[in-house]
């Protein structure tokens, strides 16, 4: 049962689409395929969790664009909340 949804295959993030506990797999489509991890945290619907290590200082990226920078090391399966991103004003000129 899919329980988390992902929009673009370079997000580092998947979205639940349902409450997730900790130790819940979880489980998203991509380019057909199920995906699945493990969740290290709780995370409410419609939250992020972390599809893979984000390193500190990373950007992190959803629905293909970046929504900010790592403000700590993020584990595979961790909720992504303002708690552990901060905001980054990238260089938007050409």
């Amino acid at each position: 049962m899919l329980n988390a949804m992902i929009i673009d295959a370079k997000d580092d993030v998947v979205v639940a689409i349902e409450p997730i506990k900790a130790g819940d797999e979880v489980n998203y489509m991509l380019d057909g395929q199920v995906q699945t991890l493990k969740a290290v945290t709780d995370v409410t619907i419609y939250h992020k969790l972390a599809r893979h290590d984000i390193k500190k200082g990373d950007m992190v990226s959803k629905y293909g664009q970046h929504i900010g920078m790592a403000a700590c090391d993020i584990k595979m399966g961790e909720h992504v909340h303002t708690h552990n991103i901060e905001s980054k004003r990238e260089d938007l000129h050409d």
